[in-house]
């Protein structure tokens, strides 16, 4: 469950605190904010469910009527901060790799007549998906060559773990039944080989990446057609620790 706190600062200093449950679920595309513009005020912590800071996080506010998109990044101390327009209403969403969790509504009313400026104190609690698939990792056929087709969605993935500076994650290879299981292990421990020492020489620290094949021991679908067998042939990403 996830908690919003917020709080409204008056010139007579009477402060509202009100409390939201916030539901989760998915969706859209992040643009940019102005730091020094003026607005309300946005500060909080994010953190999981067991109270862990999550740092590097991507916390994006979408105005609900014109699908303009704000965001903020949490801190070393899982902190963050950002100023969005007033009158207008919000959804709050994380963004993960190639998803984003989303919340409710969220609204910042105008300015009153006795009104300087409002602030609101926002904490969130929540759980990111720990495995996803890279959808757009090629290789040659039966080898562990990267294509340069894939160098977008590895370079997608390299500034994700710059932010998540603490995150250790695990390259997983899969291979369809095509070939021996030796073989097929062989090759997929070669490619998750391939995409990890690709992270690395862009700069993530090899302490925080571990490479393994599966093989053909983890389908997704029966190797029955050419298109399941292309669904199982996957490259993912595990998120296996994260240390603050």
């Amino acid at each position: 469950m996830t908690t919003l706190k917020y709080r409204t600062q008056f010139l007579n200093n009477i402060k509202k605190t009100t409390t939201l449950i916030l539901l989760l679920i998915f969706s859209l595309n992040i643009y940019s904010q102005d730091p020094n513009s003026a607005g309300a005020a946005i500060e909080g912590i994010i953190t999981d469910f067991s109270n862990n800071i999550k740092i590097g996080e991507t916390i994006i506010f979408e105005n609900s009527a014109t699908n303009q998109v704000y965001w903020a990044i949490s801190d070393d101390t899982g902190k963050f901060s950002i100023k969005l327009p007033y009158q207008n209403n919000y959804i709050i969403k994380v963004k993960g790799f190639n998803d984003e969790q989303y919340y409710t509504d969220f609204s910042i009313p105008a300015l009153e007549a006795n009104q300087t400026e409002l602030y609101f104190d926002i904490d969130i609690q929540i759980e990111l998906p720990k495995l996803f698939t890279l959808n757009n990792v090629y290789f040659d056929t039966g080898k562990a060559t990267l294509k340069p087709a894939s160098y977008e969605e590895l370079n997608n993935l390299y500034e994700y773990l710059s932010l998540k500076k603490t995150t250790i994650v695990e390259i997983a290879g899969h291979t369809d039944d095509i070939g021996s299981n030796e073989l097929n292990m062989e090759l997929s421990q070669n490619r998750a080989n391939s995409v990890r020492n690709y992270l690395i020489r862009k700069g993530i620290s090899s302490d925080r990446i571990i490479a393994k094949g599966y093989g053909e021991t983890q389908p997704i679908a029966p190797n029955d057609s050419n298109e399941n067998r292309a669904k199982n042939r996957r490259t993912e990403v595990r998120d296996c620790q994260t240390t603050n």
